[in-house]
């Protein structure tokens, strides 16, 4: 398998991913902004950072669609929130279009780092956790209670987040 992993991240979590996978498949990990020419590459996986329900660096795949075709295709989206079923729905319809639909989508809880993150971000963040805050914690989504939890710092990172990517890697094309 000729594989690369290619990443955007934000905060470094979606790195770490990358970075964990690459060692497992004995590839190459490289920033989306670096990588040219997907046409030597039989497996392409992608990780991205969960901003605001958007997958960060999705674009990149859109750009490059054409030289998908053929080749084994995943993305690994990164989050600080749980997994749970509906938001993974949510996420696949808003980032998987345009003939990204049949990528396979995997997922990995992140890192929460207020330290790391800029001005406008933790400042949002702070606002929605203010926000939450007011409400009955027995009504929380599982979101809400994990950015009511995360404090300033913590990580979930964790390669256990992985074996369902590298299960879907092993399979026969």
């Amino acid at each position: 398998m000729k594989a690369i992993i290619i990443y955007r991240s934000k905060y470094g979590a979606a790195e770490q991913y990358a970075q964990m996978l690459a060692q497992q498949l004995g590839c190459e990990a490289m920033d989306v902004r670096h990588v040219t020419g997907l046409g030597q590459y039989d497996t392409i996986l992608f990780c991205g950072g969960v901003y605001a329900n958007g997958i960060g660096g999705i674009s990149f795949l859109k750009k490059n669609l054409s030289q998908l075709a053929g080749k084994r295709v995943a993305i690994f989206a990164v989050g600080a929130s749980p997994y749970e079923e509906k938001a993974m729905d949510a996420l696949k319809q808003r980032n998987l279009k345009g003939g990204l639909e049949d990528i396979p989508l995997f997922y990995g809880r992140g890192a929460w780092d207020e330290g790391r993150m800029s001005w406008k971000d933790r400042t949002m963040c702070r606002m929605l956790k203010k926000m939450v805050a007011k409400k009955d914690p027995s009504t929380y989504e599982p979101w809400e209670a994990a950015l009511v939890s995360a404090g300033e710092k913590c990580s979930w990172v964790s390669p256990d987040y992985l074996f369902p990517l590298l299960e879907y890697c092993k399979q026969p094309k």
